[in-house]
């Protein structure tokens, strides 16, 4: 299967290359395909926070390459480049609360400046280490679309109805994706009959970027309002809900784009089963469960407005952009270190301790 997925891999959205970040403007997706450097840590923090690039697994790459960006600026600048250097953690850490990859990236660049001997070139340590973490998550992916789409096979062995919601491919992560990476197997093992994909309101990253990833890869998609999604669990034959991460705390609760715990409500009530994909990077054991996991709201001119024009009526919105699934309403998680079913403490201790199946 990895050698069926790389032969087929058509989208990136982030590259490191003549010592710049270049990322692909997703706000401009599927009509533009824009890519843009960035040269410094702020920069870096302000495209995470702006959306240029948005996804956990790809938030934390970015904020890689970030910290790259401003050891090089602290470096050039003398003095003590190390205390220097906390603001850009600071401000890369401040870009995005909720998914925790990002922190997770951040502090694998700080451990391995803890291991800087005398003598070592720091600039092309730390540039190993981003790049590192970003060759780590694309062969996740590859493990995890392996692990996820022998689920689908082994539950249901003929082509099968999905849904999935927001964007969880390779726009999203190092690449492939995680929701989207299985999907892909499974399309290329003939599992697939048809894929539903929430818009996505307000930013309708399924609408712009899902359907814009399966189409290219000739996977049969539609697409579909938000609130239809219980209305096509009772008539069109979903088997499946496959959704990406953004946080999952000890307990197995999944912090993930809003919507996603209306339609674990609407799965179990369906005899749908529901699906997880993240790698271990955005499995956090410091948090005992969803209830402390810090939810990101933004500005609601995003609901009143639609391309900087006002739609609603002079009202006050409220944005979040993330809700929290209880354990108790997922089927699986699936990481690169194993699969989970049915999660609880117990078990997201023991797949913690695994090493990688890649």
């Amino acid at each position: 299967m990895r050698e069926q997925l790389l032969a087929v891999e058509k989208v990136q959205a982030i590259e490191w290359r003549d010592g710049a970040l270049y990322l692909l403007d997703q706000r401009l997706l599927p009509h533009r395909q824009t890519w843009l450097r960035f040269d410094s840590a702020a920069e870096v923090a302000d495209a995470i926070r702006d959306m240029v690039v948005r996804g956990a697994p790809a938030i934390g790459i970015a904020a890689a390459y970030g910290l790259v960006l401003g050891a090089r600026a602290r470096l050039q600048a003398g003095g003590d480049w190390r205390e220097a250097l906390e603001a850009d953690y600071a401000c890369l850490e401040r870009s995005r609360p909720t998914a925790v990859n990002l922190f997770w990236a951040l502090q694998r660049m700080r451990e391995r400046l803890a291991r800087l001997k005398d003598g070592d070139d720091i600039l092309a340590l730390l540039e190993a280490e981003a790049v590192g973490i970003h060759l780590s998550d694309r062969e996740a992916n590859l493990t995890m679309a392996q692990l996820g789409m022998e689920l689908i096979r082994k539950h249901q062995g003929n082509p099968q109805v999905l849904l999935t919601h927001c964007n969880a491919g390779a726009l999203a992560t190092g690449g492939f994706g995680t929701a989207l990476g299985v999907i892909r197997a499974a399309y290329l093992e003939g599992l697939v009959e048809q894929v539903y994909v929430d818009e996505t309101r307000p930013w309708l990253q399924g609408a712009r970027l899902t359907a814009w990833e399966l189409a290219g890869d000739g996977v049969p998609v539609t697409l579909n309002a938000d609130a239809a999604a219980a209305h096509l669990m009772k008539t069109k034959g979903i088997t499946w809900v496959i959704v990406g991460a953004d946080r999952i705390t000890a307990n197995g609760d999944v912090a993930n784009k809003i919507g996603t715990y209306q339609l674990a409500v609407n799965a179990m009530h369906h005899g749908v089963r529901l699906m997880v994909v993240a790698p271990s990077s955005t499995i956090d054991m410091s948090l005992e469960s969803g209830e402390d996991i810090v939810l990101e709201e933004r500005d609601g001119r995003e609901l009143l407005e639609v391309a900087g024009h006002r739609v609603a009526a002079d009202v006050h919105a409220v944005n979040p952009v993330f809700d929290v699934t209880p354990a108790d309403l997922v089927d699986y998680i699936v990481t690169e270190k194993g699969v989970i079913e049915r999660p609880d403490s117990a078990k997201l201790a023991q797949l913690m301790c695994r090493k990688r199946l890649h």
